[in-house]
């Protein structure tokens, strides 16, 4: 674990940033052995990620299944141990209840901070049919967050259920039912309502939208958007559905294979990629005129996503890349570069490609 200190003064996050993700590394390891369990690899999901996330915004986190997206969002609130790196937060409360204004480094902290934390910072996540437990009421699954950080009494809290559930689109008389009585797109709302409900100010959506029917995601798309202006929240929007991410979010980062390989505001990153796997992305998003998909050429990637467990030398991608350079895409690694004002690329041949 990285030894930075636990808290540090407000100069470490520039301007507006609320999160700041530094080198964050999450490798699980592989053991073998009944008794004496050794080690004898580690699959590599997060490797070396950073970024930033201004108050306010929504960043979008995209790729494939199994680039580390999903592991990424659980390690920033640990509930997956870092392996090392710095996540620095600012934070609001103390660890008296106090309002504050400190920056805390999440990979680092003890229990008493990491509790305050967990008030600010929640998440939405991917299956609203196995994120609520069913023999759990509403009211209780909403209040739950409340009872367990010692917030209201009873009656306060049963108000603040009713109220979060009128706010979500739901009614409050709605309380007494179980999760088996609510449709799909009723069961995230829930979800969403029980993550309010310690008025956080940072919220991870790990694909909040992906399990229901295209006509339910823009409700909640829609809902998501109200509540950040209502709120003041700030979102980290993680997907694999382009067209949702560039619906809702402002700046948009591209994963592959657990690195960060562009990243740039949403305009820039769809109307000007250039690492060629966001040009393969891209190009597989459906066009709704059908002038324009006739004339649009498809971008095919050859070949499997490499295991995590041993990934490829030089660029994780070199494997399927159309653009790879024997003797240098596969030996040195590229970094990421700043190719124009908040447009940075991990590419040793970076082009821009029209990708609509």
């Amino acid at each position: 674990m990285t030894t930075a200190p636990e808290t540090t003064d407000s100069n470490t996050l520039e301007g507006e940033t609320l999160l700041k993700v530094e080198n964050l590394v999450k490798e699980f390891p592989i053991t073998k052995g009944v008794f004496f369990k050794k080690q004898t690899g580690a699959v590599k999901a997060v490797s070396g990620v950073s970024f930033d996330v201004k108050r306010g915004e929504t960043m979008g986190l995209v790729g494939e299944s199994g680039c580390g997206k999903s592991t990424t969002a659980r390690t920033l609130l640990r509930l997956l141990e870092p392996t090392s790196g710095d996540i620095w937060f600012q934070s609001q409360l103390g660890v008296d209840g106090g309002e504050t204004n400190e920056v805390i480094n999440i990979a680092t902290a003890d229990k008493s901070r990491l509790r305050v934390l967990r008030r600010q910072m929640q998440i939405v996540f991917q299956d609203p049919y196995a994120s609520l437990n069913p023999r759990m009421t509403v009211a209780s699954i909403v209040a739950e967050p409340m009872v367990v950080h010692g917030v209201g009494d009873q009656d306060s809290r049963l108000d603040k259920v009713k109220e979060l559930l009128q706010v979500v689109g739901l009614s409050p008389e709605h309380t007494n039912r179980y999760p088996h009585e609510f449709s799909g797109g009723q069961r995230q709302r829930i979800g969403v309502a029980r993550a309010l409900a310690l008025n956080p100010k940072f919220m991870i959506l790990d694909e909040p939208v992906s399990a229901l029917d295209v006509s339910i995601q823009a409700q909640v798309l829609n809902l998501l958007d109200d509540l950040q202006e209502e709120f003041d929240l700030t979102y980290l929007f993680i997907a694999h559905d382009l067209s949702v991410v560039r619906h809702i979010s402002d700046r948009v980062g591209v994963m592959y294979l657990g690195k960060m390989v562009e990243m740039a505001d949403r305009d820039t990153l769809y109307e000007e990629p250039m690492h060629p796997y966001t040009h393969a992305l891209l190009s597989a998003v459906p066009i709704p005129d059908p002038a324009v998909e006739s004339q649009r050429e498809r971008l095919l990637l050859e070949g499997d996503i490499p295991s995590p467990i041993n990934p490829p030398p030089g660029c994780r991608f070199n494997t399927r890349c159309p653009k790879a350079v024997a003797g240098h895409c596969d030996v040195d690694e590229p970094v990421l570069t700043e190719v124009s004002p908040g447009h940075v690329v991990a590419c040793h041949y970076p082009e821009v490609r029209k990708a609509f």
